[in-house]
C-alpha cells in the first residue's frame, strides 16, 4: 500500500496550491479519503474528507470555502485545492484512506506560507 502526496511547497498569503495523493495497492473507490495536517507543536487535525464515491465531502470549520477536496476513482488519487492560504495554514499535510478494515496514511507534504 502507498500513498504518495505531493504538491506542497512555499506560497505566499493569499496564494493557492493544490496538493494531490497518488494511492495504490488497496480498493481506492471504496475508502472514504482525507486530507489531515499537523503544524509545528499541535495535534494533527482533519482538513476535509470525501466520500469513495466522491459525492460526499465535509471541512473544518476554518478552511471551509478556501479548501475543496475532490478525487479521482479511475486515477486512484485525491486532491485538495487550497485558496487564500494564510500563515497559520502552515503544516505538514497528510493523506489519509479509511475503509471498513484498515487505514492508511502519507507520509505528508510541507507546506509552508509565508512572505
Amino acid at each position: 500500500v502507498q500513498l504518495v502526496e505531493s504538491g506542497g511547497g512555499l506560497v505566499k498569503p493569499g496564494g493557492s496550491l493544490r496538493l494531490s495523493c497518488t494511492t495504490s495497492g488497496f480498493t481506492f473507490s471504496s475508502y472514504v479519503m482525507r486530507w489531515y495536517r499537523q503544524a509545528p507543536g499541535k495535534e494533527r487535525e482533519l482538513v476535509a474528507a470525501i466520500a469513495s464515491a466522491g459525492g460526499s465531502t465535509n471541512y473544518a470549520d476554518s478552511m471551509k470555502g478556501r479548501f475543496f477536496i475532490s478525487r479521482d476513482n479511475a486515477k486512484n488519487t485525491v486532491y485538495l485545492q487550497m485558496n487564500s492560504l494564510k500563515p497559520e495554514d502552515t503544516a505538514v499535510y497528510y493523506c489519509n484512506a479509511r475503509g471498513a478494515w484498515y487505514e492508511y496514511w502519507g507520509q505528508g507534504t510541507q507546506v509552508t506560507v509565508s512572505s
